[in-house]
């Protein structure tokens, strides 16, 4: 299957060959869900922490005699019912989040997403970013020629999430010239995971020849 090559001008500058594995895969939202909530469980942190009455201070004798006071038995003032006592069920910062997921699951999420979102016309492909300058007003430049072409208007005016650039490898010098930029995000094409992709609404593949090789693969995909 044949998509376009424009250039940091946004201009036409060829055709690429994509592989029907990877950007032809019938959509699967179960497997996607699943993916996606192994993903962001797995990046929970806990942080709220409660003490339990084993934990709390005070209450190391029983605060009254069993018979005979006419009030209700108690053994220690550190019981969950008690003002200052432990708490029970609360959160705890040792509870472990993480939700495991097989890569083959991981790698065809990533494909179903990345065919949704070729079909839905929110993938381009852009010739090598090599910026003149590294400054900021660079990546303002790009990110205007490239809201000229046809479909990807919304790069310019969408304020959160925009744009997510896969560079074909480390690239120092594309990395700050969109830094300062906090609609767009850029990563190597070989870290892109479903997480990522979805909570941007636009993709981009920079150097695709190369890019779109380096994509996550797994035998028997």
């Amino acid at each position: 299957m044949q998509a376009s090559v424009y250039s940091t001008d946004g201009k036409k500058a060829g055709s690429i060959e994509l592989p029907e594995n990877v950007f032809a895969v019938r959509w699967n939202g179960d497997l996607v869900k699943q993916v996606v909530d192994s993903l962001t469980s797995s990046k929970r942190k806990s942080i709220a922490h409660t003490k339990t009455r084993g934990e709390v201070r005070g209450g190391g004798r029983k605060p009254w005699r069993q018979k005979g006071t006419g009030r209700a038995r108690h053994g220690s003032t550190r019981s969950p019912i008690w003002v200052g006592g432990g708490v029970t069920h609360g959160p705890r910062n040792d509870k472990n989040y993480e939700r495991k997921v097989s890569k083959k699951m991981r790698v065809k999420a990533l494909y179903a997403i990345l065919s949704k979102k070729l079909s839905d016309g929110e993938v381009l492909f852009l010739d090598k970013i090599s910026p003149i300058e590294v400054k900021t007003r660079e990546g303002v430049k790009i990110l205007k020629n490239i809201a000229t072409i046809e479909g990807f208007e919304g790069i310019a005016s969408k304020k959160k999430n925009a744009l997510a650039i896969a560079l074909a490898k480390k690239e120092r010098g594309a990395e700050r010239i969109f830094s300062n930029i906090g609609k767009v995000e850029v990563l190597e094409a070989r870290n892109l995971n479903p997480l990522t992709i979805l909570q941007y609404k636009y993709l981009m593949f920079e150097n695709p020849d190369i890019s779109t090789k380096s994509i996550p693969k797994i035998k028997n995909v």
